[in-house]
């Protein structure tokens, strides 16, 4: 487990990265991603979900049971548009997704204090330092936590999680070094 720090303030969340995030989900891929996290969610669980770090939106839209939670102007307005928005920090949640965002929250061990019961999570992985540091996924303007697959594991065993699945089906989508976990908290079936 890796950690570089990013401020908050430097991090390039408007709606110029919301937009990007809209491009991105109505593609080929795009839409492949939100079916295939559709689901693994499925196959674990079913019930209210809070995606934290919502892209644009596509799990949300596409997902009945599901809100969402972000730091990007943009993306907070859409979700109040819709009457989606859930703020992570002030209820738990049975259930959280974290798609490509754990990376970038700077206390994670907080956000995932809040689930009760299921983190499903999609995030890059790293076979050591120097892969980290060679590899697209190494943002120093957004990607504050960097994993190695057996970190991820040891640190959601610290938070009081056991991992019940890990895929590579984003990375068989089409994205680089992408592994999906579903992790549940010990004690809830």
């Amino acid at each position: 487990m890796g950690y570089y720090p990013v401020k908050p303030q430097d991090m390039p969340y408007d709606e110029e990265y919301f937009d990007r995030y809209r491009e991105r989900a109505d593609s080929e891929i795009g839409r492949a991603l939100t079916s295939a996290r559709c689901d693994f969610v499925a196959r674990h669980y079913e019930g209210m979900v809070l995606d934290v770090g919502i892209g644009c939106g596509q799990f949300v839209a596409a997902r009945p049971q599901t809100f969402g939670y972000d730091v990007n102007p943009a993306g907070i307005d859409w979700l109040h548009q819709r009457g989606l928005y859930m703020d992570l920090y002030g209820t738990k949640v049975p259930a959280a997704t974290f798609w490509d965002s754990l990376e970038h929250i700077p206390e994670p061990a907080a956000a995932i204090a809040q689930v009760e019961k299921w983190a499903f999570v999609s995030i890059p992985l790293f076979q050591g330092g120097e892969h980290c540091l060679r590899s697209k996924h190494f943002r120093r303007e957004e990607h504050i936590w960097y994993f190695e697959d057996r970190g991820i594991r040891a640190w959601f065993a610290a938070q009081g999680f056991e991992c019940v699945e890990s895929n590579d089906e984003e990375t068989r989508l089409g994205r680089e070094d992408i592994r999906s976990y579903a992790f549940r908290r010990v004690g809830h079936e």
